[in-house]
């Protein structure tokens, strides 16, 4: 497998700059766009003309100058022909898995999932004739198995949301292709960590609102996929981006699109607090979790699959067994350490915390939980960049000592 430099490959993208020089782009803010000949219209409309046939726009839910700027960054970092930005990374799901999905299909997903996507699978497509199986993500056969002639996509996330299996992105590759369906990866927790469209995804689905956009001020999502798949979500009669709506305003596009030149800078520095982190949690005997740590079960996988020099994201976990001592120590870090923020979500640049089981997985059953490794204990971390280093693992090694987390 060859090396792949998101980084690189975002930097050497074709630069866009602003009206009169600007070196940002610039805002195109119109829901609607004229036309100088009103023959041009209807060839619109008929696909005979558009952004990149002659530089036509028509309707900002259609195509829209500074959002097309940011789904071309994004596609050039992702490796992919193209992409579209939609308004969350819920939307990027549900229009990817709608599009690829009709009325008597059936989906294999990972149930190491975040919880809403869980809904989407579980509870809402069976009511549109759309099933799902769900199965272990670490084990490319169990998809393999639960495959059946209704079969229609793999879904999966590189990293799963919360108990951070890694996914044989390659292996899963293979299945999808020797079965004629597609691999759907969502790749939210590792933006240019890991590249799941260069590993063999077909597409590739993220909620910007988390690493990408960094700043928990917005919320955004984008799929990046091939130019015939993207214009199969834009087409004008059954796209489903075009359709459903998921319309992403310009001026969100624009804040990500100011964002994305240190992704590869915050994500390096995410990843090594990450490990100073929970490498100290470990020699405490606390029982955490890290992709990076060589005590994780899949370490080897990972270190495979990743892009070199990013590290291993962000993300790691600590299972104190139960919800109240969960509880306590999210008060303590956050009431009296000064360490995080009890918050869902992830990427910000201060550290964000909660109890996965009733927060962002409570949308599945206590059993699944279970099933799928999810203690009723484990607090999700994502590591920040502020404060110093030292100070943060002085804060989380008290913290962690004072409700009896380690071991030595």
């Amino acid at each position: 497998m060859q090396p792949f430099n998101p980084e690189q490959d975002l930097i050497e993208t074709r630069r866009e700059f602003g009206e009169h020089g600007g070196v940002t782009p610039s805002i195109a803010r119109s829901s609607t766009f004229t036309v100088m000949d009103p023959e041009i219209m209807p060839e619109i409309f008929g696909g005979v003309r558009g952004p990149e046939k002659g530089g036509c726009f028509l309707y900002s839910r259609h195509f829209n100058p500074t959002v097309d700027i940011l789904a071309r960054y994004l596609s050039a970092m992702e490796g992919t022909e193209f992409a579209v930005c939609t308004s969350s990374g819920m939307s990027a799901i549900s229009c990817t898995l709608l599009q690829l999905c009709q009325n008597g299909d059936h989906i294999v997903a990972s149930d190491t999932i975040y919880g809403g996507t869980h809904a989407l699978l579980a509870d809402l497509l069976p009511q549109l004739g759309i099933t799902t199986t769900f199965v272990n993500p670490t084990d490319p056969t169990a998809f393999e198995k639960a495959i059946t002639k209704q079969t229609r996509v793999l879904f999966t996330e590189t990293m799963g949301n919360p108990t951070l299996k890694i996914s044989d992105i390659p292996a899963l590759s293979k299945v999808a292709k020797a079965k004629g369906v597609s691999l759907v990866v969502d790749n939210t927790f590792t933006p240019m960590i890991f590249s799941p469209a260069r590993l063999g995804a077909d597409v590739v689905v993220y909620s910007m609102t988390k690493y990408i956009n960094g700043a928990s001020d917005l919320v955004a999502g984008a799929i990046c996929a091939t130019k015939e798949m993207i214009h199969r979500l834009m087409d004008l009669h059954t796209g489903r981006v075009m359709l459903l709506g998921p319309t992403m305003d310009p001026r969100m596009a624009y804040d990500i699109i100011q964002r994305l030149p240190h992704l590869a800078i915050r994500m390096r520095e995410h990843s090594r607090r990450a490990l100073a982190v929970c490498s100290r949690l470990h020699e405490l005997g606390v029982p955490v979790t890290y992709p990076g740590l060589p005590s994780f079960a899949q370490h080897d996988l990972a270190t495979q699959l990743i892009n070199k020099g990013y590290g291993y994201g962000g993300m790691f976990t600590i299972d104190c067994g139960t919800r109240e001592r969960a509880d306590d120590l999210l008060d303590d870090l956050q009431n009296k350490e000064d360490f995080g923020y009890i918050a869902v979500s992830l990427g910000y640049f201060d550290t964000l915390m909660s109890c996965s089981g009733s927060s962002t997985s409570s949308e599945i059953s206590q059993e699944e939980q279970l099933k799928m490794g999810l203690s009723p204990g484990l607090v999700r971390f994502s590591i920040g960049y502020t404060g110093t280093l030292e100070k943060r693992l002085e804060q989380i090694e008290r913290a962690v000592k004072k409700i009896g987390l380690t071991t030595s």
